[in-house]
Formats: structure tokens, C-alpha cells, sequence
């Protein structure tokens, strides 16, 4: 017997070699902590179906992975190096060939049984699927249902033809394992319903899997076009737009298949496999690694749900970035949703055979076009395809996340309550560089420079940047945000009203309000502080941008236990190593400067450097926002209640939190400020005393030269809300529409930034006006009357009053001198 297992041993390796001259695998979870195995069970590893080709690939690579090996007493087959069955066998001839029937196996039904009648001995089930190529089916292309791993294996000739069209593209995925007792537990006395409920888990697992490693069917373009235009909205559209008009419907319809031509993606997945290879290089050129974080949200969410994918916008390498990082952890690529400006010669090709479809910036004067657009969206969510979108709708030229803009959204909602069969799932994305490919230029437009309209000469530009290093970047996965609960808090009878495609119920606003609120707030939450940011952060806070190396290193390392004391998010990722590794890192990027001294040297920013900075300190900024605002307070008052602290932090969070999308709601911030403070206490930056009073550290301690620039970190933001305020208070209650209101503003700050030597472009940012002004307005300290004039009571100077705790007095002077308010 040991004899012939011997021999059996020898062909079956043989042939494992034979086969791996040709196929080249890429796996995924196949690591000791993926998989989180207990050393003291027994490993077994499911195939979904009986295959001597996807046996000897699962051998393979446990073989590499070096995972556990065989378990002699389980009654399944045992190769040499593990355990393993199939959950299905193969019915038919050796040449019979057929679709193969769902029959359990007879290890799989013996498994079982050994399940029952053993419950001392557990059994790690261990699923692993196996792809060979990983193209989704398209409709009626024969030749996808004759090269297509649809699952439904047929017969020998047809598999031999899979691996050599598809071999070199074979995906593996090992799967958390099940527990079998706890599987067979509640029927220790029904064999037959114990193998009934296994096969039903093991079935379903597969299923989800395979949703989200090929994503649904892919209809022919040509198809798809033509089918919109055949839906009732489109039609209506098309009719209305020709009777407007006074044109023959047959031209309308024309135009409306133009725009349709127009969106569409054509996702091909050998543009995808090309894509692969080409981007691993550019990667491997200009970056010193990617860094990928709980990407097991995404994986999970996208076995059940049509998944939109929301990163942050930094770069133009975002959306390649994210879609080569799913594809690689063996997720479909989403359809990606890009302006039309992309769509230049040569390059917008290639963005549809890899996902994107275009969309025009404004489209709200051809309701044609809306229509259709819509239509194209609401097919691709019921679908079930993944799909990818900017919330923020353009590229943050100053490293915050931009207030988001509600089209994309709104069509998301709208699509959903026509038709919620199938979920459909947020999944935030953080994309964190240490050195963004367009720092330089995002300089230019802030001061002033126009933007640059994309075309093939300008990214010929960009291609002689790849000889650069951009350090490392990290893609962090945030916390997924299902939009039927999202809905559900915002209007509970919403699963009982009926929608038609142009229905927009008065609701609407408030869901998509509450949803790019969530979107915004778990991105956020969801940032990779890096060596840059912190380094970027601590010296910008400093009164000349330079400090000792020394005194630097030891203010880094206690801003990053800050955030170790109080974490902001379970999905926040800090730099490894220390302070000093920071520092040496950020030189080599050539970030900073030092200046040789005999008494230690001195790391300073200088010139372009220092503005380029602001933006990877604007990436972090939100989280020390919290203690930074409660250390400001004592920038003018050197000892304060305790209530006084929480009253004043609590009045000015709403506005903080609309800003820089802080994740704590207005009924929690309280606890939260109590919480900061004790930890602020604990890191000597707050001073207990009796009566429930604190006190800013004593004048010329470390300590204090701490609190002094953890206030700065949010200081010029506090400083912006007091210019909205004195310029309101100059003019008076009705005098200053919003708008007017929002210049002055802006020009006041730009003013302020020249005399007092601000480095921070977003300081006198017009965005941040409005959003500050609409947020008064939201909380009612600001009214319009009929004729748009803001009105407010005396509660505003109240407040005002309390904001010039955190003011300087030389800035409290500039702003009263410009404004003529009085002293």
C-alpha cells in the first residue's frame, strides 16, 4: 500500500511540475495570519469541484505558503502535504464531458459523518477557489462559453483549453476556515441534515466569492447602448426633447444614442490584464511600496452588494492606484466614473477598455443627456457592478477632503429607491501619498496660476517624473456604510413609497446631506498618517519652521503617543518606527533642510518646501483637531473651568466638524472633549487644579512649548471663523449678503497671510468661506431675509467675543485695524 502511495506520490508531483511550466498563479490569503489557523486542529482544504488540474494547483501553493500538512485521521484524500476534498465529483466518461451535477463527494459526506460522531476532534474546513482567468461572461460571445471558468466544469477537452488560454492568469483565494463541530453541532443526531447544511455553506461561500472576484455578467457594449435607449425614461426623454425642439424623434434618438456611445465603459479584461503588468512597473519605479489596509471590508461586501467605491481625490493616480490594488487582492475592478476632459486620443481608449466611463462636468441644461446618464447609472447598480466615484468631484490641491458634491450621490440614492433588490454598499478609501506626482502644480493654481486643461502632451510631461521617487502610498479601506441604513435613519417609511425615475421626493436632500456627511467623515477616518505628514505637521507649527533636532525628534514622538492615547479610528494606521527614522526619511525625500551646528543641528523648511508641506500636514490635520481647539483656548487665559472648556469646544466643534469632517456626532462631543482632556492631563499639556480648574504647563517648559504648537495645528482655522465674524460685526445685522460676505472675507485673510507670513494656502481659501457661512446659516446664528441680507443677535458678538481667546494680540489688532470694529 505505502508502495503504491509512493508511486502515486511521484506522477502527481510530476505532473504538478509539468503543469507549472505553464501556469503562473497569483494568491491571495494564503499566509499563516490570513488564515489564523490553530495549530492543534487538524487543516482541511475544499475544491469546489473534482479536478486533477485544481488539485495540483492547491498542492502547489501550499506547498509555498508552507501551511499545514496532512491529517491522516480525517477520511478524505491526503496528499503528502496536506489534507483536502472536493465538495462535488465529476459525472461522465473520461470523454463524456457534461456540465457537472451538484453530487456531494464521498470524502465530503464522510467528513461529516466523522464530524457527528466525533466532537472532541474539531476540523478546520479550509475553502479555497481557484480561477482560471478571471474574465467575467459576456452575453453572447461563444467564445467565453467555451473559455470562460464559469464554474460549471464540462469535460477534459474544454479544461485543457482554459489553462492554456487562461494558465497564466490563474487567481487563488484561501478563505477564513469554518469549524466544523460548530457547523454539525445542532445535528449531532441527523447525519443527512449536518451534510445538507455544510454543502449549503460551502455552496453559498463559493457563489459569493465568485461574485466578487468576476463580477457579474458584462453585457456587449453595443448591447447595452441600444438597451438604453429602450427604456421607458430614455424613450419619454426623447419624446419630449423632439416635441421642445420641434425636431423628428429619429434625430433626438440619435443624439441619445451619441450620448450613450459617449458614457459607456467597454471593460475588457485583457486591457485590465495589460494594465496589471504595466502599472506593477510604474509602481515599482516611482514608488517605494503600496501599503493596503483592511481590505477584508471589501472583499466581504462585495459577495452580496453592487459596491461603490469612494476614495479621496488627490491625484490623478487615484483611480489607476485603486483599481490595480482590488484586481490584485482579487476583486473585479469597479466602473469608474471620470470627467470627459480624460477622454483625450490615445489615452480615453484605454480608460474604457479599463473601466471608466465618462460623464460631462454640468449637464443640468440638456435633460437628454441627464436622462441617459441616469439610465446608464441605474443599469450599472441593479446590475450589480462595483463602481467607483470621486465624491469630492475634483483633485484637493490642499491636501484636505473637499466638501462633497451631491450630483453623483443624488443619481446613487435615486437609482436605489427605483429598485433595492440588490444592497448597495459605500466603501470609503483613503489614498495617502508621501509625495504627490502634482505637489508642484497644485502650488501654481494656488497662487494663482491656471489650471492646465489635460492632454497627451501634458502627460508626456508627467512620464519624465518617473525616473522621481514619491515614497511610499497607502490605501487604507474604511468602515462600509450601507446605504438602506443609511436611508432608514433619515426617512423610516421610505421602503413603502413609490419611485419612478424622475421622482425626487422632498426627502432627498437631507438622505444625500447625511450620506456624503458619512462618506466624507469615514474616509477621514480611515487616514495613514505617514514620516511626512507627522514631520510636516509638528515643524509647521513652530514659530520660524526650524527647530533643533533633537527637541524635533522628541515633539514628534509625543504627538504620535497623542494619538496612540486616544485613537481617533479603529482604521487609522500609523508610520512604523520612531521620531527619528521619521525625520531621516522625510531628509531623504529631500523635504527638509538641515543646517550643521557644534550645539546639534538644526531641521528647517525652506522656500517652496515649506508651502508644499501645508498639504501633507492638511492630509492629518483632523486628527489632532480636538485637542488642538481645547490647547487654544489658553493661548490668551492662562487658567479655565472646566464646563467653560467644554461649552466653548462644543460651540465651535459643529463648525470644525464640517470642515475638516470630524466622525463624532453633536450628542457625543461632549464625552468626547471630557475624554480629550483627561488625556491631555495624562501627556502634561493641561494642569489639574482645585475647583475643577486647568491651567496651561508654566512659561518656558517643554511643556508648554508643546501645547503652544499643538494649538497651532488649528489655530489659523479658528482665526478664519473670527475674520467672517469681525467683518459681519463692521457692516452689521442686514447689511452683507453671503456672497459679499464671502469676498470680504477672502480678502481680508489674503491680506493677513502677506503681513503675518501664513503658509497655508488654504487659508484664504473661498471654499472654506462659504462652507463656514452656510454652516452658521444651518445652525441659525445666521438668518437671510427676503433680499438674501444676513441678519443675526446678539448672540453672534457673544460668540465672537469668546473666539478672541485663541486670537494673538497682534492678530486681534490687524483685524480690528481692517475692520474699524472697536477694541
Amino acid at each position: 500500500m505505502r508502495f503504491y502511495q509512493g508511486i502515486r506520490s511521484l506522477i502527481l508531483c510530476f505532473f504538478r511540475k509539468i503543469l507549472f511550466l505553464w501556469v503562473r498563479t497569483d494568491v491571495s490569503g494564503n499566509t499563516l495570519e490570513d488564515l489564523g489557523l490553530d495549530p492543534e486542529k487538524p487543516v482541511c482544504y475544499v475544491l469546489q469541484y473534482s479536478s486533477l488540474s485544481s488539485r495540483l494547483v492547491l498542492e502547489q501553493e501550499v506547498i509555498r505558503a508552507k501551511l499545514s500538512g496532512p491529517a491522516p485521521e480525517l477520511p478524505v484524500k491526503n496528499s503528502s502535504t496536506h489534507s483536502f476534498f472536493f465538495l462535488y465529483q465529476r459525472v461522465g466518461g473520461l470523454f463524456r464531458g457534461g456540465r457537472q451535477k451538484p453530487v456531494p463527494t464521498k470524502e465530503f459526506s464522510e467528513l461529516v459523518k466523522f464530524g457527528v460522531k466525533h466532537p472532541e476532534k474539531d476540523v478546520q474546513i479550509v475553502p479555497v477557489s481557484l480561477f482560471w482567468g478571471r474574465s467575467p461572461d459576456k452575453e453572447k460571445s461563444l467564445v467565453k462559453l467555451l473559455l470562460s471558468d464559469t464554474w460549471s466544469v464540462a469535460g477534459r477537452l474544454q479544461k485543457m483549453l482554459l489553462i492554456l488560454v487562461h494558465g497564466r492568469n490563474t487567481y487563488v483565494q484561501f478563505n477564513q476556515p469554518l469549524s466544523l463541530n460548530k457547523v454539525v453541532d445542532e445535528y449531532r443526531n441527523n447525519e443527512e441534515k449536518a451534510r445538507r447544511k455544510l454543502g449549503r455553506i460551502l455552496r453559498t461561500h463559493f457563489r459569493r466569492v465568485r461574485q466578487a472576484v468576476l463580477g457579474p455578467d458584462l453585457s456587449h457594449r453595443r448591447t447595452l447602448v441600444e438597451g438604453l435607449l429602450r427604456t421607458p425614461a430614455v424613450k419619454e426623454a426623447i419624446r419630449e426633447t423632439a416635441a421642445k425642439e420641434d425636431i423628428a424623434p429619429e434625430k433626438v434618438r440619435a443624439r441619445a444614442y451619441k450620448y450613450a456611445d459617449e458614457i459607456a465603459a467597454s471593460m475588457s479584461i485583457v486591457t485590465i490584464r495589460f494594465m496589471e503588468r504595466v502599472l506593477a512597473w510604474l509602481w515599482n519605479r516611482i514608488y517605494n511600496g503600496i501599503a493596503i489596509n483592511n481590505i477584508q471590508v471589501a472583499k466581504e461586501v462585495a459577495q452580496d452588494s453592487s459596491v461603490v467605491y469612494v476614495p479621496c481625490h488627490r491625484s490623478h493616480i487615484d483611480y489607476l492606484l485603486l483599481s490595480y490594488v482590488l484586481y490584485k487582492n482579487g476583486l473585479m475592478p469597479p466602473h469608474i466614473a471620470a470627467g470627459i476632459n480624460l477622454n483625450m486620443p490615445i489615452v480615453g481608449p484605454i480608460l474604457r477598455r479599463g473601466g471608466a466611463f465618462f460623464m460631462r462636468r454640468s449637464f443640468k441644461d440638456n435633460p437628454l443627456y441627464a436622462t441617459v446618464f441616469n439610465e446608464y447609472m441605474h443599469v450599472m447598480f441593479t446590475r450589480g457592478y462595483s463602481v467607483e466615484y470621486f465624491v469630492e468631484g475634483g483633485r484637493s490641491r490642499t491636501g484636505r477632503m473637499l466638501p462633497p458634491r451631491p450630483g453623483m450621490l443624488s443619481m446613487t440614492v435615486r437609482s436605489f429607491l427605483r429598485d433595492n433588490r440588490k444592497p448597495i454598499v459605500f466603501v470609503p478609501v483613503y489614498i495617502g501619498y508621501e509625495k504627490v506626482m502634482e505637489g508642484r502644480s497644485y502650488l501654481g493654481e494656488l497662487r494663482g496660476k491656471k489650471k492646465q486643461k489635460e492632454s497627451v502632451f501634458g502627460l508626456a510631461k508627467t512620464v519624465r517624473k518617473l525616473s522621481n521617487s514619491f515614497g511610499r502610498v497607502s490605501l487604507n479601506f474604511g468602515e462600509p456604510i450601507p446605504l438602506a441604513n443609511v436611508l432608514d435613519d433619515v426617512r423610516g417609511t421610505w421602503r413603502e413609497e413609490a419611485y419612478d425615475p424622475e421622482y425626487r421626493p422632498d426627502w432627498l436632500p437631507d438622505a444625500v446631506s447625511e450620506l456624503s456627511q458619512r462618506v466624507a467623515g469615514n474616509i477621514n477616518a480611515a487616514v495613514a498618517v505617514n514620516p511626512i505628514g507627522i514631520t510636516a505637521t509638528v515643524l509647521l507649527g513652530t514659530e520660524r519652521m526650524a527647530m533643533d533636532e533633537g527637541q524635533l525628534v522628541r515633539l514628534m514622538d509625543q504627538f504620535a503617543s497623542m494619538l496612540k492615547a486616544f485613537p481617533y479610528a479603529d482604521t487609522v494606521t500609523l508610520p512604523e518606527g520612531d521620531a527619528k527614522d521619521w525625520l531621516t526619511y522625510c531628509e531623504g525625500m529631500g523635504l527638509i533642510n538641515r543646517l550643521p551646528q557644534k550645539l546639534g543641528d538644526i531641521i528647517s523648511l525652506e522656500g517652496s518646501n515649506a508651502i508644499l508641506m501645508t498639504y501633507y500636514r492638511n492630509n492629518i490635520q483632523h486628527l489632532f483637531a480636538l485637542p488642538a481647539l481645547i490647547v487654544s483656548l489658553f493661548e490668551n487665559k492662562a487658567c479655565l473651568r472646566r464646563e467653560k472648556i467644554v461649552f466653548l469646544a462644543s460651540v465651535a466643534y459643529p463648525y470644525l466638524q464640517s470642515e475638516l469632517f470630524l466622525r463624532y456626532t453633536q450628542d457625543e462631543i461632549e464625552t468626547i472633549i471630557h475624554q480629550w482632556i483627561d488625556v491631555l492631563i495624562q501627556q502634561g499639556l493641561l494642569v489639574a487644579l482645585e475647583e475643577d480648574k486647568l491651567s496651561r504647563p508654566e512659561e518656558g517648559t517643554e511643556s508648554m512649548l508643546r501645547a503652544r504648537i499643538l494649538s497651532r495645528f488649528v489655530i489659523q482655522t479658528l482665526e478664519r471663523y473670527h475674520i467672517a465674524l469681525g467683518i459681519l460685526r463692521k457692516y452689521g445685522s442686514g447689511k452683507l449678503t453671503a456672497a459679499e460676505l464671502e469676498e470680504q472675507s477672502t480678502l481680508l485673510a489674503e491680506r493677513m497671510s502677506i503681513l503675518f507670513g501664513l503658509n497655508a494656502p488654504e487659508f484664504f481659501d473661498k471654499t472654506l468661506f462659504r462652507s463656514f457661512i452656510a454652516n452658521m446659516q444651518k445652525n441659525e446664528v445666521l438668518i437671510a431675509d427676503e433680499d438674501g441680507r444676513l441678519c443675526y443677535g446678539e448672540g453672534l458678538d457673544e460668540v465672537a467675543e469668546d473666539a478672541r481667546l485663541v486670537l494673538s494680540v497682534e492678530k486681534r489688532q490687524a483685524i480690528q485695524q481692517i475692520t474699524m470694529m472697536d477694541a
